[in-house]
C-alpha cells in the first residue's frame, strides 16, 4: 500500500499511522492510537520498575577500641540491613597512633565475620585503604531463608507455650 493511501485510511478510521519497522523493505507501518500506545508503554515500564529491588551499600564504622555494647548495637543494625537485602561495608577507622595496632582491627573484623556468618558472606576480606580497614558483606539468600524459617519456628513455639500457660 502506498504511503498516501495508508495515511488516508488512518485519518478515515480516526487513528495514527505509525512506522513499526523502518529498516524493513518495504517499511512496515501500523494504524493505531499512538497516544494510547505511549501511555500503556509508560505504564508497563513503571510497573516493571516497581518490582525490581535496588541493592544499596550501607556503611558501618568501628574503631579498634569499640566497646561490646556499641559493637552489638552496630551488628544488630548490620543484620537488619543484610536481611533487607543491602550490601554492608564494615570500616575500622584508626585515629592517631591507633594505626600501629592493626591487629585490633583484624580481630574486630574476624569477630564480625563470625557474627554475620549465618546470614551473609564476606565479599571482600579486610584490606587497608589509608587509615581505614575495610571489609564488605553481601546477603546470602539461602542462609537468610534458613534463618527466617528458624526464627518463624521459634516464634510459633513461643506462641504455643504462651497459649498453654
Amino acid at each position: 500500500m502506498s504511503r498516501g493511501d495508508a495515511l488516508e485510511k488512518a485519518v478515515q478510521s480516526g487513528f495514527d499511522l505509525v512506522e513499526v519497522a523502518p529498516k524493513a523493505e518495504p517499511p512496515v507501518c501500523r494504524i493505531m492510537d499512538y497516544g494510547k500506545f505511549k501511555y500503556e508503554k509508560a505504564k508497563k515500564e513503571k510497573e516493571a520498575k516497581k518490582k525490581q529491588h535496588v541493592m544499596h551499600l550501607k556503611e558501618i564504622k568501628f574503631h579498634p577500641k569499640t566497646e561490646i555494647h556499641d559493637y552489638n548495637f552496630k551488628i544488630d543494625h548490620t543484620r537488619k540491613f543484610l536481611l533487607k537485602g543491602d550490601r554492608v561495608k564494615m570500616t575500622v577507622v584508626f585515629r592517631g597512633r591507633e594505626i600501629v595496632y592493626k591487629d585490633f582491627g583484624i580481630k574486630l573484623l574476624d569477630r564480625v565475620d563470625e557474627d554475620l556468618a549465618d546470614i551473609a558472606q564476606c565479599e571482600q576480606k579486610y584490606k587497608m585503604e589509608g587509615r581505614n580497614m575495610i571489609s564488605t558483606y553481601v546477603p546470602d539468600k539461602v542462609k537468610i531463608n534458613a534463618f527466617n524459617r528458624k526464627k518463624e519456628k521459634e516464634e510459633k513455639e513461643k506462641q504455643t507455650e504462651q497459649s498453654e500457660a
